[in-house]
């Protein structure tokens, strides 16, 4: 039977990098919030410039899930390299939409789908006759095709295209033009409609829309950010294009004099060093980059931490190792920023779940950083930069002032204050800086990445070594009050199992608790959201009888951390491991748990979880 859905369903555009796609896929999905429907865009694209295959799905649901779901129930099949693979993607009773202008033989499609046919290419050819054209409005047309099949309100996509193309209004005429002759097509030749429908809902509420590296960059303004250096890679460099637009319009004073400093280095090696320099002469300054760029940075970042220099690194994550897939997501960077560089180092790290997170958490990472003088990670990943989503707006409070931590003013040295660079006045482990030119005689200091007493006074000797190294672990102890408690949500009636998770796995874990709850099994929730890890971590694990750790890569490496630093027994803590380089899914976690649960019914736990 044909599936038949009002406000929730998956459409599935396929199509080839280059061809124009994108912005035509974006204006459908930007249509479908515009009638009050929320959705949920991804964009899977090849690490190319043009030519190979490129995917944009667009969750559509009135109940506002905006994780990935798993599934397609509408393809839009413009690639015929994929063709099959995408044939195959669709759900049972699913339909499929494509250019039959050549046809196909009936051994390419199911017998299970509807097929459903719009000569794209033959309109095309005989609307226009520059190529480009016809290959720029083949997109357009297919998106009025859809706007009559789903029964869209075509008012709000003119709309959208004239506020799209507002400086060039020569181009309105001929995309509404173009959507038009895909919608007449369908009025006038497709009897049969479609059983998915679209139907104007008031679900979008005050939510915005927008990518998360952009409200990250927006979150590093806010936080104070004059200083960003950064050398491109994906799916990073979005993050800085963004800082350097917030900037010009932020960050200029009334003589249009820019009161800012945005360098692309050399590398992300030069990019590391030029924002420890930034912020050891006390401005606030950050990087952006990924798994990569956080393996290029490693002895930097040794040492910022052990010299104590403020210092903010966002890491959007992508899959490795090596190059991996520079344009698919994972969470795979966790132990290499929690430990990076070699000896004893540990470095805090925030886990947004979403641009709004990613917007706050950026902006207090500036905090944290001159709070704690260390290094700070933020860690987002690829499906929570690159991807516009919805969620709540931004907010912040133009009283709060700036945290600058422990600087001892020129007044206080004066006043003959002790000063110490690497004394601990108050067992917090956190000492006193001095910012370069405090005082003219008073106050100085070598900074060193070599060891040193309490004074900055070079020396080998093993005691002030061991006693400096005791310190730091007091300060990553203070850290623990200062990074984002989790969020721990209950099942509705009592459970001995649990679910930690974190970041952008979130979205889907939010649908499949309920997924998981259908099937009669209450499961509570707990969303980490900063390392070192709060005591309610520990808390959590300890309330069940095993916990489930859902995370997207391949080692278990928030798990790991757990293990390690609130030490746990691994076999408590069951991994749920997702790591193709898609966004997990609902129905991807709610089975994998889903499973394991089940077995408990019949099998030992000892024996689940060994």
């Amino acid at each position: 039977m044909p599936i038949e859905s009002v406000n929730d369903f998956v459409v599935r555009f396929a199509n080839v990098n280059g061809s124009g796609s994108a912005s035509a896929n974006e204006l459908f999905a930007r249509s479908v919030m515009r009638m009050g429907v929320p959705v949920s865009p991804r964009n899977i694209f090849p690490s190319n410039i043009q030519g190979l295959p490129t995917w944009y799905e667009v969750r559509i649901t009135e109940a506002g899930h905006l994780g990935a779901r798993g599934g397609v129930d509408l393809m839009v099949a413009m690639n015929p390299q994929t063709f099959d693979k995408d044939v195959a993607s669709i759900e049972k009773g699913g339909y499929l939409f494509y250019d039959n202008t050549k046809p196909l033989p009936a051994a390419r499609f199911r017998d299970d789908i509807t097929v459903i046919g719009v000569p794209l290419t033959a309109i095309c050819n005989r609307e226009y006759i520059d190529p480009r054209q016809r290959q720029l409005f083949k997109n357009i047309i297919y998106v009025g095709a859809l706007s009559a099949l789903l029964d869209m309100d075509v008012g709000a996509i003119e709309k959208l295209i004239a506020e799209q193309f507002r400086s060039k209004d020569t181009l309105i005429e001929p995309n509404v033009h173009a959507l038009h002759l895909g919608r007449d097509y369908v009025t006038m030749n497709l009897e049969h409609p479609i059983g998915l429908k679209l139907k104007k809902a008031s679900a979008v509420g005050d939510r915005i829309f927008i990518e998360g590296n952009s409200a990250a960059a927006l979150g590093a303004v806010y936080g104070g950010a004059t200083v960003c250096a950064w050398y491109p890679i994906t799916p990073s460099s979005s993050l800085a294009e963004a800082f350097q637009r917030h900037c010009s319009r932020y960050r200029a004073d009334g003589n249009k004099k820019n009161r800012y400093a945005i360098i692309q280095a050399e590398d992300e090696l030069a990019s590391i060093g030029m924002v420890i320099g930034a912020g050891w002469n006390g401005s606030r300054a950050f990087t952006a980059t990924s798994g990569p760029g956080i393996s290029l940075m490693q002895e930097f970042l040794g040492l910022a931490y052990f010299a104590e220099i403020p210092a903010v690194i966002v890491d959007v994550q992508r899959a490795g190792p090596s190059t991996g897939m520079p344009t698919r997501t994972q969470q795979c960077d966790v132990l290499s920023c929690a430990y990076a560089s070699h000896g004893d180092t540990k470095h805090v790290l925030l886990f947004p779940e979403d641009p709004a997170e990613a917007f706050e958490m950026t902006a207090q990472a500036f905090d944290l950083a001159d709070r704690l003088q260390t290094p700070i990670f933020v860690m987002t990943d690829l499906d929570i930069g690159m991807n516009h989503r919805l969620c709540r707006p931004l907010k912040w409070d133009d009283t709060r002032q700036y945290d600058r931590g422990k600087i001892m003013t020129a007044q206080a040295l004066e006043a003959g204050r002790d000063f110490g660079r690497y004394l601990d006045v108050d067992n917090d482990g956190i000492p006193f800086r001095t910012l370069p030119g405090t005082h003219p005689t008073k106050g100085s200091f070598f900074t060193r990445g070599t060891s040193r007493d309490r004074y900055a006074r070079y020396t080998e000797e093993g005691g002030p070594y061991a006693d400096n190294m005791q310190r730091l672990l007091r300060k990553f102890e203070t850290a623990k009050s200062l990074v984002p408690r989790p969020v721990r949500r209950d099942a509705g009636k009592p459970s001995k199992y649990g679910a930690i998770y974190y970041g952008s796995t979130s979205p889907a874990m939010d649908e499949a608790i309920h997924m998981i709850a259908a099937r009669g099994m209450p499961l509570d929730m707990l969303r980490v959201r900063g390392f070192p890890f709060h005591q309610d971590v520990d808390g959590f694990i300890a309330d069940h009888d095993f916990v489930f750790v859902v995370e997207q890569n391949r080692d278990s490496q928030l798990r790991t951390l757990i293990t390690t630093e609130c030490n746990i027994d691994p076999a408590r803590l069951v991994p749920i491991l997702h790591f193709d380089g898609t966004p997990i899914t609902a129905r991807f976690i709610a089975s994998a748990i889903g499973d394991h649960l089940d077995a408990l019914k019949v099998t030992p736990l000892r024996k689940v979880v060994s």
